[in-house]
């Protein structure tokens, strides 16, 4: 493992100083492997560990290349890594929601075009008088999602893509259980729209600091 690791570390290098970038094409096995001191199986080792982190891409008959190293691609392995959270870790991903959902809240009041706002207020508008807690989820899904793109920062968006599905089963339990939640919900996301509209961060990322930290302290008392 430690010349794979010395190879991975060797290939980073060439990424990270420019000598490679997103789309180009790795030199052939033989040429690298002599050029960087490394064994072929090293090398081959260490092209397989970053493909599946998504920093190569392995062309069969085509050649092995650099990614586009984009935030969402590189990310991924983030969103697969938390499929495989336990219960008993939602508060810590709610934790972590709490502390980047309303920092890209309020970029998204600095950053919306009008007609991204009315999209939100659409989506909003879309849930009518439903009572129906599966509905409700996925239309606040929908809802953070939105405010996400709108803040702007690809990496602060595919993050919190990351960490919407621990707490979706929270959420409709939420729903479930804890009497006028659905109307408190509808109210703090207007407020929210509302805070966008105008252009105001700090009450944009106050009314999103209040809105998942309700989440968050019902399953404190609930667990």
């Amino acid at each position: 493992m430690a010349l794979t690791d010395e190879a991975i570390g060797k290939i980073k290098m060439m990424i990270t100083s420019g000598e490679l970038g997103p789309g180009d094409r790795l030199p052939k096995e033989a040429d690298l492997a002599r050029r960087l001191g490394l064994s072929r199986n090293s090398l081959r080792e260490a092209v397989k560990a970053l493909s599946i982190i998504r920093i190569l891409d392995v062309r069969q008959g085509d050649g092995t290349y650099v990614t586009s190293l984009a935030p969402q691609l590189l990310l991924d392995m983030l969103n697969f890594v938390v499929d495989f959270h336990r219960d008993d870790t939602v508060l810590e991903f709610l934790e972590v929601r709490r502390i980047l959902e309303p920092a890209a809240t309020a970029l998204a009041a600095q950053r919306m075009a009008a007609e991204d706002i009315a999209g939100l207020q659409a989506v909003l508008d879309s849930l009518g008088d439903t009572h129906d807690v599966e509905a409700l989820v996925a239309n606040d899904l929908q809802f953070h999602r939105l405010i996400a793109v709108g803040s702007g920062n690809t990496v602060l968006c595919s993050l919190l893509d990351g960490l919407s599905g621990p707490t979706t089963r929270a959420r409709i339990w939420r729903g479930v259980t804890q009497q006028g939640v659905i109307t408190r919900t509808r109210e703090q996301h207007q407020a929210i729209v509302d805070a966008i509209t105008i252009g105001h961060a700090d009450l944009a990322r106050s009314w999103a600091t209040v809105h998942i930290a309700g989440v968050e302290e019902w399953l404190r008392r609930a667990l």
